[in-house]
């Protein structure tokens, strides 16, 4: 097992990127609703994430470089590229920064879950000093600029994560009959649309295959890798969704109260299972804000880096100052206790035209033996992309259409 710990490479990051707080409450809000039943679209959305994070990974490892580069070296008509990589380069940064925001503030539920409230008066304002804490570790650790110094903060953090959502679910003493039904029963109807769609968008990220393509290399070189990093990828993204699944299950105990976010689905199981499943809860929703507010930056900075031409170092300006307006963006909304409903609203629009453009740009670029010489994808991987990809469309417009009836 330590072995297997030590040799492991960016796959957990992918983890970390996708197991944020929003993650936490979509799943909370599924198990509050529906129960174990739609468990199944998890594993769905868990296969969807690997197909495409391998495609990412295999380009970065073969290709020596992120997806950015590779679509700004294969798009030859210059106002094509030109467009393409403003828009890829201003819905992430800009999407991120209004996710920033939502991450910090679950980092802080979860601290007010176990230390109570951080609200400091100051004249007729208030402030929240845990948003500002929590900000500080995580532009502490990116600042600090060593990759693998990153990597294991954030393996440390997932397993503990993941140990608190484990450890949550066991204790609420869950109906195994009923979870292999949830898993292996597909439940489909009008009622439980969105919620599938939810589950599967919050999970199948489009920064994360930029994240994924640029990190792949800090670790291995070279196709004899390949191995190795498809074996990373699988564990990591496996365990991932099992921390989704983890929270679907915890929820679907809690049968009185009002559920909109992981913090009150950590206060709802005091009175039900003890303080201590309270903390234990909470410390997992403090993981789960604090990776995705590490990871969330970090991934926006590639991306710039890689449509701006720069060289993808954690030390240089360029990429330090575009990984600190995402994090300021983020600690500033949280901190002030400004909602931000309106701006991830934005969000979810770039997201939902993001991910199905991103899906294809990635497909195209899959196929090219410029690119990646005899690692292009086989007539299996292109039928399951192709599949990806029409889904994301019909993901993407759910979701705007979404956003556009909420206001």
């Amino acid at each position: 097992m330590f072995r297997f710990l030590k040799n492991i490479g960016p796959g957990p990051l992918v983890a970390a990127a996708f197991i944020g707080p929003g993650t936490v409450t979509v799943c909370s809000l599924a198990g509050v609703r529906f129960g174990y039943s739609l468990l199944w679209a998890l594993v769905i959305s868990i296969a969807a994430t690997i197909i495409l994070q391998e495609m990412a990974a295999r380009l970065g490892l073969i290709s020596k470089a992120g997806l950015s580069d590779a679509i700004r070296s294969q798009l030859q008509h210059p106002f094509l590229k030109i467009v393409t990589l403003f828009l890829i380069v201003s819905a992430i940064i800009i999407g991120n920064a209004a996710y920033e925001a939502g991450n910090v503030t679950g980092g802080v539920l979860g601290l007010e879950t176990i230390v109570g409230s951080g609200q400091l008066q100051l004249g007729s304002r208030s402030y929240n000093y845990l948003s500002i804490i929590i900000g500080f570790i995580a532009f502490g650790l990116l600042y600090i600029g060593n990759y693998k110094f990153i990597e294991r903060i954030l393996l440390t953090l997932v397993i503990l994560m993941s140990l608190s959502f484990l450890i949550t679910a066991i204790v609420t003493k869950p109906d195994i009959s009923a979870i292999l039904k949830g898993i292996f029963v597909p439940n489909l109807n009008e009622d439980t649309i969105l919620d599938v769609a939810a589950l599967i968008g919050t999970t199948v990220v489009p920064y994360n295959l930029f994240l994924h393509a640029s990190l792949v290399n800090t670790k291995w070189k070279g196709e004899i890798s390949l191995k190795s990093v498809r074996l990373d990828t699988y564990v990591a993204i496996i365990l991932g969704g099992l921390v989704s699944m983890m929270v679907v299950i915890t929820a679907t105990a809690i049968t009185s109260g009002e559920i909109t976010n992981g913090a009150d689905l950590a206060k709802s199981l005091e009175p039900l299972f003890g303080s201590y499943a309270k903390y234990v809860m909470g410390i997992g929703l403090f993981a789960a804000g604090l990776t995705s507010a590490i990871t969330a930056p970090l991934a926006a900075a590639y991306v710039a880096a890689g449509c701006f031409g720069w060289k993808s170092d954690l030390r240089s300006n360029k990429f330090r100052a575009v990984w600190a307006l995402v994090l300021i963006v983020g600690i500033l909304f949280s901190s002030l206790s400004i909602s931000a409903i309106e701006v991830i609203w934005f969000a979810q629009i770039a997201n939902g035209i993001l991910l199905p453009v991103i899906a294809i740009f990635l497909l195209w670029i899959m196929n090219k033996k410029s690119v990646l010489g005899a690692h292009t994808n086989t007539l299996l991987q292109n039928i399951l992309g192709i599949v990806i990809v029409l889904f994301t469309i019909f993901l993407g417009t759910k979701s705007i259409l979404k956003v556009i009836s909420n206001l």
